[in-house]
């Protein structure tokens, strides 16, 4: 889970760039206004031999979700996003598949969040599901979106996705995934999303995870949701005359 200093500063600048307009090109002149103050060869600068795997893919989004929090003080931006890249790889002996998976973005004041998406600094295209199982000995069960995983209110968080999948020979399970024990927080008095989940033959894995599959084993990844914007209103029952 370490991060290296670059990292640190790449999520911090997406955190600042996504409240440019969008006209503004990335440069040197639209990160000067960046400066970092850290503690040296912490979690968040990383010097070798820390083992930096996840740094780049979950702690960073760690970090970008504290600072757009932190400037959300001061300017109104959506409800919190699914907040993990759900790192999921599993390979044999002469084969390798690895994948992020989409989740809930957070909703705001102009409407719900999106259901499935890339939330954050992932930027990995979705495999279609014949081009995947034609090229490697998986079978794909279940893609759908987890409806009603994503925080109610005024307007609700975009929802999360169900990927289940199972092995058709002997593979390897590596798992590097986040927001399994406290989902996306809303806004303005809107819920938080629902957490992610892990499992391996309906049976509950930790976050983060590694273990050898014999074939037929089937492994479930379910994304958080979205948080959603603004206290639901509660409905009155009307009074008997």
């Amino acid at each position: 889970m370490n991060c290296p200093l670059s990292v640190t500063r790449s999520a911090c600048l997406f955190a600042l760039r996504v409240l440019l307009p969008p006209d503004v090109p990335i440069n040197a002149g639209s990160a000067a206004p960046l400066e970092l103050s850290v503690p040296e060869r912490s979690l968040v600068d990383a010097h070798h031999p820390s083992a930096v795997v996840a740094g780049n893919v979950e702690t960073s989004q760690r970090i970008a979700d504290v600072v757009l929090a932190a400037l959300g003080q001061a300017v109104e931006l959506p409800a919190a996003g699914q907040g993990t890249m759900n790192n999921l790889i599993i390979g044999g002996l002469d084969w390798t598949y690895y994948e992020t998976i989409g989740g809930g973005q957070g909703a705001s004041r102009a409407g719900p969040g999106p259901s499935g998406v890339h939330v954050g600094m992932s930027n990995t295209l979705n495999t279609p599901i014949e081009s995947l199982e034609l090229e490697f000995p998986l079978r794909v069960e279940r893609y759908e979106l987890r409806y009603g995983s994503g925080g109610d209110g005024v307007h609700r968080g975009g929802d999360g996705i169900e990927r289940r999948v199972r092995v058709l020979e002997p593979a390897t399970l590596s798992l590097l995934t986040d927001r399994r024990r406290h989902g996306p927080v809303g806004k303005a008095g809107g819920d938080a999303g629902a957490c992610g989940a892990n499992l391996l033959d309906g049976d509950p894995l930790p976050p983060k995870f590694t273990s050898e599959l014999r074939p037929g084993q089937v492994v479930t990844v379910l994304t958080p949701g979205g948080g959603g914007w603004g206290a639901a209103a509660v409905a009155v029952p009307a009074a008997r005359p």
